[in-house]
């Protein structure tokens, strides 16, 4: 069910959503809840749509 898991597309977009959320832990605190959680957002989207888009791929 979770080939998506599989795929080095989505291992890599993982990795780099490990990376984006460290380097934003330093950001300053006035950034936190403005451009730190938007930068946040769009890293875990990537992860996201390449699952939900495989899952439509595997289904048929």
């Amino acid at each position: 069910m979770n080939k998506f898991k599989d795929l080095s597309v989505w291992q890599k977009s993982m990795d780099l959503a490990e990376m984006v959320y460290k380097l934003t832990s330093s950001f300053p605190t006035e950034e936190k809840f403005c451009l730190q959680s938007q930068i946040r957002r769009c890293v875990v989207s990537i992860a996201s749509n390449i699952s939900e888009g495989a899952g439509k791929k595997f289904e048929k």
